[in-house]
């Protein structure tokens, strides 16, 4: 499990705590952001072109997003993430999650900011690729703000990422 910083006293409520599939539609990316809940944890963020047919509209976390998205700052930190991943992709992850907002770093830079990955080795740098790519709940862990390396989101959606933190 993944928790960001404490959340500052003006941030809005962290997850509803049910389980189940969440979705609203975003005109600024042209698709719907999706998230998955299990308890208080978010175990996936997507932004397909059709949700689940099953998706719930009312979340928290969505009218975080929706805010965020019109240009409000969140880091998200304070949102509970349930990451089920293998643990050389988690640490990484965990690593790109202390990417402040509006900063970018590279693939070099997250595999320093790594416990023991070196920015010398292609291996080392080729697992900072793999767990980008993988992520499963971009945004939240902000694959967005590597610029030389994969997002999970679409590029379309990463670029309008990038741009809404002047990347």
């Amino acid at each position: 499990m993944l928790k960001g910083r404490p959340a500052d006293t003006n941030s809005m409520e962290a997850p509803t705590g049910d389980a189940g599939i969440y979705a609203r539609e975003s005109s600024y990316l042209d698709r719907y952001v999706q998230l998955g809940e299990a308890g208080d944890r978010i175990i996936s963020l997507s932004f397909p072109s059709q949700p689940e047919a099953d998706a719930g509209e009312d979340h928290a976390l969505l009218d975080r997003i929706d805010e965020y998205l019109q240009g409000v700052e969140d880091d998200f930190a304070d949102v509970t993430v349930g990451l089920t991943a293998p643990t050389d992709q988690r640490i990484v992850l965990e690593a790109v999650q202390e990417i402040p907002y509006g900063e970018d770093a590279s693939v070099a830079q997250v595999a320093r900011m790594t416990p023991d990955l070196n920015d010398d080795e292609e291996d080392d740098l080729a697992q900072v690729r793999e767990a980008l790519a993988a992520n499963p709940v971009p945004l939240l862990i902000p694959d967005h703000r590597v610029r030389d390396g994969p997002s999970a989101a679409p590029p379309p959606v990463e670029q309008k990422l990038r741009a809404i933190e002047g990347l």
